[in-house]
C-alpha cells in the first residue's frame, strides 16, 4: 500500500506545509483495496468510466486556493494557480515534484491551451487575460471593453476556430485576497469572445449572473457556463451557432441549495465534470452529469475542488486542484480538447 508519506514526500517536498496537519486532510488515506470507494456511481451509466484499478491520488499539498489547472502533454506537466498566493504551481509527470512556474502571477486564475499549444492565462490582479509566448514573454489578449476595464478574467477555453472565450465575473475585485479591491466598470458581468484571426474581443453573453467555468461540448454546438450568483447555483447552456454567435441562453441544472459547482470539463461523450462542494459534508470533490442533467457519478474529496483539467497522453488521467491540495485519477473517459 502507498503510504500519505510515501505520495507527499515523492511530489514536492520542496514545498512542503503545514497544511497536512489540518483535521480533513490529516484524515485522508489512499485506499487499501479496488475499487475505490470515493468514486461514487450514482446510476448505473457511469460505471462504464469507471477503472476498477484505479484510486484517487494525492499528489502534492501546500497551497492556500488551487484553481484553473491545465495539461502541457508536450511538457508532461500540469499548470495551476494558487491565487491568494500569487502563483502558479507546476507538477511534473515525470519527477512527481512541483514547483512554481511563476511568481508574482498577478493573482492568476484561470488557466488553459490555445490550439498552437500557447498557455493562456485569466489575471485576477491586473484584470486581464495573456498568452505566454514560447520565448516566455507575455502577451495581453484582453484588458479592456468598450474603453473600461474588464472586472477580473475567472475561467477561459479556446475553441478549434482559435477564438478564446472567458468569464469576467466580479471576485477578484471584491477583496484583498485574491486581487485588490476596485468598483466594477463593466455594466454587466459578461462573457467575452476574443476571435482567433483579428483578435477583436466582443460580448458574446451578457445575461448569467457572474459567469464562472465555463465549456464546449464535443461538436462544439453547446457552451455551459456556471452562474455563480444565483442562489442555488445554476449550469447554463447556451446553443453556439456556426458563427459563433450564442443563443438560446437557458438553466441546464439548477443544483441544490448545498452544494456549490465552480470549474468543469466535457469529456468526448459530452458529460460534465464539475468540481463540487463548499456544502454539505461528502459532497466536496467532482461531481459528473451526462448531458441530459442527470447526475451519474461523483468523486470524493477531503476538500473542495474548483476546477479540473484532463490530462497525460491519452487525456484520460483527471487532475482536480481541491483547496490546499492536488489529487489525480485515472477514469476510462477523455476530455475534448481545448479545456
Amino acid at each position: 500500500m502507498t503510504t500519505r508519506r510515501a505520495l507527499f514526500s515523492a511530489a514536492g517536498a520542496a514545498l512542503a506545509s503545514p497544511a497536512l496537519a489540518s483535521p480533513a486532510l490529516a484524515a485522508w488515506e489512499p485506499t487499501e483495496r479496488y475499487p475505490d470507494p470515493a468514486v461514487v456511481s450514482l446510476d448505473p451509466s457511469f460505471n462504464k468510466y469507471r477503472l476498477p484499478a484505479a484510486a484517487v491520488e494525492r499528489l502534492w499539498t501546500g497551497a492556500r486556493w488551487g484553481e484553473g489547472p491545465t495539461w502541457l502533454g508536450d511538457q508532461r506537466c500540469l499548470i495551476w494557480s494558487d491565487i491568494p498566493n500569487n502563483r502558479m504551481l507546476r507538477w511534473s509527470e515525470t519527477t512527481g515534484r512541483v514547483d512554481t512556474f511563476r511568481q508574482p502571477s498577478n493573482n492568476s486564475n484561470g488557466n488553459t491551451r490555445d490550439r498552437s499549444g500557447r498557455l493562456v492565462t485569466c489575471e485576477h490582479l491586473t484584470r486581464r487575460v495573456t498568452r505566454t509566448e514560447p520565448d516566455g514573454s507575455i502577451t495581453v489578449i484582453a484588458d479592456h471593453y468598450d474603453g473600461k476595464r474588464l472586472n477580473s478574467p475567472n475561467d477561459v477555453v479556446v475553441k478549434s476556430d482559435g477564438s478564446i472565450w472567458f468569464t469576467d465575473p466580479p471576485f477578484g475585485i471584491l477583496g484583498m485576497y485574491e486581487g485588490e479591491m476596485a468598483t466594477p466598470e463593466q455594466a454587466t458581468t459578461n462573457i467575452y469572445r476574443v476571435d482567433g484571426r483579428t483578435g477583436q474581443i466582443s460580448v458574446a453573453a451578457n445575461d448569467v449572473n457572474r459567469p464562472n467555468g465555463l465549456a464546449f461540448s464535443p461538436d462544439e454546438t453547446r457552451l455551459y457556463v456556471i452562474e455563480a450568483a444565483a442562489s442555488p447555483r445554476n449550469i447554463r447552456v447556451f446553443a453556439v451557432a456556426a458563427d459563433g454567435k450564442l443563443s438560446g441562453n437557458r438553466v441546464f441544472l439548477t443544483v441544490k441549495p448545498e452544494e456549490t459547482p465552480d470549474g468543469l470539463r466535457v469529456d468526448t461523450d459530452g458529460n460534465l465534470w464539475c468540481g463540487w462542494g463548499m456544502g454539505a459534508e461528502g459532497l466536496d470533490g467532482v461531481r459528473i452529469i451526462n448531458s441530459s442533467a442527470a447526475a451519474i457519478g461523483h468523486i470524493k474529496l477531503p476538500e473542495r475542488c474548483a476546477n479540473l483539467a484532463f490530462g497525460g497522453r491519452h487525456r484520460n488521467r483527471l487532475f482536480m486542484p481541491a483547496s490546499k491540495s492536488l489529487y489525480a485519477l485515472y477514469v476510462n473517459a477523455q476530455g475534448v480538447a481545448g479545456g
